[in-house]
């Protein structure tokens, strides 16, 4: 079975590079999805509150058979629980409905600046892990200044930074400062909803390595050193999305890959979105 690389966090905990996204998978449908990316190879399991698969997601990592420690789970934090108890209640809820004891990351899900302050947010993270019933935790969606007010106010560096990453977002400016704190960058929507499949630049880098557009551009994000997880209920795609190991995109397959930025995002941008769901 192939073996995914992993990335070492700022904590010295391993994050599998490449992982299954569960977003906008149904419950009724996760589990068996979920078991599906397991036997496939998967090890890194994404999903969140806000998905309403939490339950699901704990479910096919009972059925799996694979032990625990085996299957590196991340979840986050719903909008409208930023206040700091409402923060400890909520992943409380969280562990209760994956039926874990330990969760290995879970992240803050957008910085919603207008509903509330996500520092305070931030030191209920903090608590989490003191706690010891998360590994790490870290943030999704967060531009350059909301960390450097975590930075500036708070004790703990997030472990990772969940932003949305595709070739046209490649969010050069967000993923060099995560680098310098020593925050993984992980990719949400890495294939933009599909846009991305139709270009004719990863059409013809795709068909030169007889791999298809989604492999291509999975393999570049790979390979600037993201953690990337793309999702999908077909097990014939879901195993394709895994098949990114026996193939190397060069340097100049790289480049025009990531020439294709035109800063177009396919979700809401993090300044402007403060929806409570």
């Amino acid at each position: 079975m192939t073996v995914v690389p992993s990335i070492l966090l700022n904590n010295g905990v391993e994050i599998p590079q490449l992982g299954f996204g569960t977003y906008q998978i149904r419950p009724a449908e996760t589990k068996e999805a979920t078991l599906t990316a397991l036997r496939v190879g998967y090890r890194h399991i994404d999903t969140a509150e806000m998905y309403g698969n939490e339950k699901q997601v704990g479910e096919a990592v009972r059925a799996s058979g694979l032990p625990r420690d085996e299957i590196f789970v991340t979840s986050k934090l719903n909008n409208g629980f930023h206040a700091y108890d409402d923060a400890l209640k909520a992943f409380d809820r969280t562990m209760e409905d994956f039926g874990f004891d330990v969760l290995d990351l879970f992240l803050i899900h957008w910085p919603m600046p207008a509903v509330g302050d996500f520092v305070e947010t931030w030191r209920a993270m903090e608590e989490i892990h003191r706690s010891g019933r998360a590994r790490a935790i870290g943030v999704s969606n967060f531009q350059i200044h909301h960390l450097r007010r975590l930075l500036e106010e708070t004790e703990t560096v997030p472990a990772v930074n969940q932003i949305e990453v595709h070739p046209y977002l490649t969010q050069d400016e967000v993923r060099d400062f995560d680098v310098e704190q020593g925050i993984v960058t992980q990719a949400w929507s890495p294939l933009a909803r599909g846009k991305v499949l139709h270009d004719p630049v990863i059409q013809r880098i795709a068909a030169g390595h007889r791999k298809t557009p989604a492999q291509v551009t999975l393999r570049w994000q790979l390979q600037r050193g993201d953690v990337v997880f793309p999702k999908s209920i077909t097990p014939e795609r879901v195993r394709e999305n895994f098949d990114l190991f026996d193939f190397v995109l060069s340097g100049p397959e790289m480049a025009e890959i990531s020439a294709l930025d035109r800063d177009e995002r396919v979700g809401p941008h993090p300044d402007e979105f403060n929806r409570i769901l």
